[in-house]
């Protein structure tokens, strides 16, 4: 099964690698990179996502669409990242989640599998 698996941030530590010291930001996306390679062969695609603040929200009101600036998310957390695994069950893909170092939270969810349209 495939999962979605989101790395968030809270707000107590939103912005947290780019106010560490140069030697200590290192260290910390070195954790990061050993948990992508400790997980690779589950690995099926991710991306790191730029702060939030850069985020753009397209909402639908009586089926029109407005543009705003902002994340969609109206919290204290936001979504940092992602990762998408295939994994054999959700147990699995939790594991993986405990296993994360940054101490943000993590919400794994499962993917919607459709078949490729034949051609």
């Amino acid at each position: 099964m495939k999962y979605m698996v989101m790395f968030g941030e809270t707000k107590e530590r939103k912005g947290q690698f780019e106010s560490m010291p140069e030697p200590q930001r290192q260290a910390a996306y070195g954790e990061i990179g050993k948990w992508f390679e400790r997980h690779a062969s589950k690995l099926r695609g991710g991306h790191e996502l730029q702060p939030d603040r850069t985020a753009t929200t397209v909402r639908f009101s009586s089926g029109k669409p407005t543009v705003t600036d902002g994340p969609f998310i109206e919290g204290k957390e936001a979504i940092a990242g992602y990762a998408e695994v295939d994994v054999p069950d959700l147990d699995e893909a939790i594991a993986m989640a405990k296993d994360w170092p940054t101490g943000g939270p993590v919400e794994v969810r499962p993917v919607v599998e459709r078949a490729e349209p034949q051609r």
